[in-house]
Protein backbone atom coordinates (compact mmCIF):
# COMPACT_ATOMS: atom_id res chain seq x y z
CA UNK A 1 0.00 0.00 0.00
CA UNK A 2 1.24 3.51 -0.66
CA UNK A 3 1.90 6.45 1.97
CA UNK A 4 -0.43 9.08 1.49
CA UNK A 5 1.50 12.05 0.11
CA UNK A 6 -0.09 14.92 1.25
CA UNK A 7 -1.75 16.67 3.84
CA UNK A 8 -4.51 19.05 2.87
CA UNK A 9 -6.66 21.06 5.13
CA UNK A 10 -9.87 23.71 4.63
CA UNK A 11 -10.82 26.21 6.92
CA UNK A 12 -13.57 28.90 6.68
CA UNK A 13 -12.67 32.17 7.74
CA UNK A 14 -14.65 34.96 8.50
CA UNK A 15 -12.19 37.19 7.27
CA UNK A 16 -12.68 38.59 3.39
CA UNK A 17 -9.71 36.94 1.03
CA UNK A 18 -7.57 40.36 0.75
CA UNK A 19 -6.75 40.01 4.74
CA UNK A 20 -6.52 36.22 4.78
CA UNK A 21 -3.67 37.27 2.16
CA UNK A 22 -2.06 39.52 4.22
CA UNK A 23 -1.68 37.03 7.11
CA UNK A 24 -0.19 34.65 4.77
CA UNK A 25 2.25 36.25 2.88
CA UNK A 26 3.87 39.21 4.61
CA UNK A 27 6.26 39.46 7.45
CA UNK A 28 4.24 40.85 10.36
CA UNK A 29 1.62 37.53 9.40
CA UNK A 30 3.80 34.58 8.87
CA UNK A 31 5.94 36.07 12.09
CA UNK A 32 2.74 36.24 14.03
CA UNK A 33 0.87 32.99 13.40
CA UNK A 34 2.91 30.82 11.83
CA UNK A 35 6.55 31.87 13.30
CA UNK A 36 8.06 34.32 15.81
CA UNK A 37 9.81 36.38 13.32
CA UNK A 38 9.83 36.58 9.43
CA UNK A 39 10.90 38.32 6.38
CA UNK A 40 9.48 37.64 3.05
CA UNK A 41 10.41 38.34 -0.44
CA UNK A 42 7.02 38.12 -1.86
CA UNK A 43 7.85 37.23 -5.64
CA UNK A 44 8.18 33.81 -7.23
CA UNK A 45 11.94 33.18 -6.74
CA UNK A 46 12.04 34.67 -3.49
CA UNK A 47 11.94 33.65 -0.21
CA UNK A 48 10.81 33.91 3.55
CA UNK A 49 12.47 33.33 6.47
CA UNK A 50 10.72 31.82 9.62
CA UNK A 51 12.01 31.99 13.45
CA UNK A 52 10.79 30.61 16.64
CA UNK A 53 11.74 31.47 19.96
CA UNK A 54 12.78 27.97 20.47
CA UNK A 55 15.64 29.05 17.70
CA UNK A 56 14.07 26.69 14.99
CA UNK A 57 14.28 28.52 12.02
CA UNK A 58 13.02 27.66 8.51
CA UNK A 59 13.78 28.70 4.83
CA UNK A 60 10.74 29.04 2.49
CA UNK A 61 11.11 29.39 -0.99
CA UNK A 62 8.46 31.15 -2.81
CA UNK A 63 6.84 29.33 -5.75
CA UNK A 64 3.43 31.06 -7.11
CA UNK A 65 1.89 34.12 -6.22
CA UNK A 66 -1.49 34.82 -7.35
CA UNK A 67 -2.67 37.76 -5.42
CA UNK A 68 -5.28 37.29 -3.48
CA UNK A 69 -6.14 33.63 -4.69
CA UNK A 70 -2.42 31.02 -4.07
CA UNK A 71 0.35 31.32 -2.16
CA UNK A 72 3.03 28.24 -2.75
CA UNK A 73 6.41 27.91 -1.13
CA UNK A 74 8.72 24.42 -0.98
CA UNK A 75 10.59 24.33 2.51
CA UNK A 76 13.07 21.45 4.07
CA UNK A 77 11.44 18.01 5.44
CA UNK A 78 11.21 17.87 8.89
CA UNK A 79 14.02 15.22 10.22
CA UNK A 80 16.07 16.16 7.76
CA UNK A 81 19.38 17.52 7.62
CA UNK A 82 19.20 21.56 6.64
CA UNK A 83 21.16 21.00 3.67
CA UNK A 84 19.18 17.81 2.19
CA UNK A 85 17.85 19.05 -1.10
CA UNK A 86 14.73 17.26 -0.75
CA UNK A 87 11.99 19.36 0.14
CA UNK A 88 7.66 19.63 -0.07
CA UNK A 89 5.56 21.87 -1.32
CA UNK A 90 2.95 23.69 0.33
CA UNK A 91 0.39 25.66 -1.78
CA UNK A 92 -2.46 27.85 -0.03
CA UNK A 93 -5.97 28.60 -1.98
CA UNK A 94 -8.37 31.43 -1.13
CA UNK A 95 -11.79 31.14 -2.62
CA UNK A 96 -14.38 34.13 -1.49
CA UNK A 97 -16.90 32.48 0.86
CA UNK A 98 -19.73 34.65 1.69
CA UNK A 99 -18.26 37.78 3.32
CA UNK A 100 -15.68 35.59 4.23
CA UNK A 101 -12.18 32.98 2.80
CA UNK A 102 -12.59 29.25 2.15
CA UNK A 103 -8.74 28.69 3.21
CA UNK A 104 -7.29 25.37 1.64
CA UNK A 105 -3.43 24.41 2.19
CA UNK A 106 -1.97 21.09 0.90
CA UNK A 107 1.32 20.09 1.48
CA UNK A 108 2.54 17.40 -1.12
CA UNK A 109 6.02 15.51 -1.44
CA UNK A 110 6.20 13.23 1.53
CA UNK A 111 6.14 9.77 -0.75
CA UNK A 112 9.85 11.16 -2.04
CA UNK A 113 10.72 9.48 1.87
CA UNK A 114 11.62 6.12 3.10
CA UNK A 115 9.55 4.81 5.73
CA UNK A 116 10.93 6.19 8.78
CA UNK A 117 11.51 9.31 7.83
CA UNK A 118 8.13 9.40 6.16
CA UNK A 119 6.58 8.61 8.90
CA UNK A 120 7.97 10.92 10.85
CA UNK A 121 8.34 13.93 8.35
CA UNK A 122 4.13 13.53 7.47
CA UNK A 123 3.02 12.64 11.35
CA UNK A 124 5.24 16.22 12.32
CA UNK A 125 3.28 18.07 9.66
CA UNK A 126 0.06 16.58 10.10
CA UNK A 127 0.14 17.66 13.76
CA UNK A 128 1.87 20.77 12.81
CA UNK A 129 -0.62 22.33 10.73
CA UNK A 130 -3.63 21.46 12.41
CA UNK A 131 -1.89 23.81 15.43
CA UNK A 132 -0.83 26.28 13.16
CA UNK A 133 -3.77 26.79 11.08
CA UNK A 134 -5.50 26.77 14.43
CA UNK A 135 -3.22 30.24 15.62
CA UNK A 136 -4.11 31.62 11.93
CA UNK A 137 -7.58 31.49 13.18
CA UNK A 138 -7.00 33.21 16.48
CA UNK A 139 -4.72 35.38 14.76
CA UNK A 140 -7.11 37.13 12.33
CA UNK A 141 -10.25 36.66 14.50
CA UNK A 142 -7.71 39.26 17.30
CA UNK A 143 -7.50 41.56 14.67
Amino acid sequence: MAFPDRIERTVELAHPPARVWKALTTAEGLGTWFGNGATVDLREGGSAQLTWDSGDKASLHIERVEEPAVFGFTWGIYGLAEDDPRRTYVEFTLEPAGTGTRLTMVESGFAQLPDDQYRKAFQSNTDGWTHELGELVEYLNAA
